[in-house]
């Protein structure tokens, strides 16, 4: 075998090791910028589910507050009612 084509088949073989070894790099990266764009929708994502909740909660006390207030009309009604009855 002549140097020449020594030379290029072992160059060809390191290259090509580096390849795999530069695309599986990249590919640890990309994973990487993904996971990290994912958590922050997530994160997003739980934000405004506790944002809701907030809100759900402060229109359900209102909303009790209301039926409280019904309430006690009714047992208002109800006295008057039982009294002229």
């Amino acid at each position: 075998m002549s140097e020449p084509i020594y030379l290029i088949t072992i160059s060809l073989f390191i290259f090509a090791v580096l390849g795999v070894f530069g695309m599986r790099h990249l590919s640890v990266i990309a994973q990487a910028k993904y996971r990290d764009a994912n958590d922050e929708a997530y994160r997003q994502l739980a934000q405004r589910a506790v944002a809701t909740q907030a809100d759900n909660a402060a229109a359900l006390k209102a909303l009790q507050a209301t039926l409280d207030a019904v309430h006690a009309r009714l047992v208002t009604v109800e006295k008057v009612l039982k009294e002229v009855g």
